[in-house]
């Protein structure tokens, strides 16, 4: 999914590098559900936001959830037919990205010339960003 120039979005880097943490740990389970609170001790984060970060991927089709006792989460395919681009996808967050770099261009006529620029540039480097992505699996992170 190649995203228009301006309006890609980007996910926040420490929950893509927790995420992608958290894939290995299940990659490594087999078919036995995973509560968060043990993918947590294992990679050394705070547990509530790893079930935030599960819950996006969840929602993003890369996890299944079981709910009770015996819950938890478990990937919905194999490691090696998961890249990264989909992880990276799955956690994008709300706002535009690089707003900060946009908005810096004001609302004058050079402003607005530098603002077509940047979003030429945001464009393509989220489309090489996703290729690049595209070239690895979860799998290739446990090897």
């Amino acid at each position: 999914m190649i995203q228009e120039p301006g309006v890609c979005k980007s996910p926040n880097f420490k929950w893509f590098g927790l995420a992608l943490q958290a894939l290995v740990v299940l990659s490594k389970r087999c078919d036995d559900p995973c509560p968060s609170h043990t993918i947590a001790e294992q990679i050394k984060s705070e547990p509530t936001l790893i079930r935030r970060i599960l819950s996006q991927l969840a929602c993003g089709g890369i996890l299944e959830t079981r709910e009770g006792r015996i819950g938890g989460y478990r990937l919905k395919k194999a490691a090696n037919e998961i890249t990264l681009a989909e992880v990276y996808l799955a956690l994008e967050a709300k706002e535009p990205c690089w707003s900060a770099m946009l908005e810096a261009t004001g609302p004058h006529e050079f402003g607005q010339e530098m603002q077509g620029s940047f979003k030429e540039i945001i464009g393509r480097v989220h489309t090489n960003i996703l290729e690049v992505l595209k070239d690895y699996t979860i799998a290739d992170l446990t090897a």
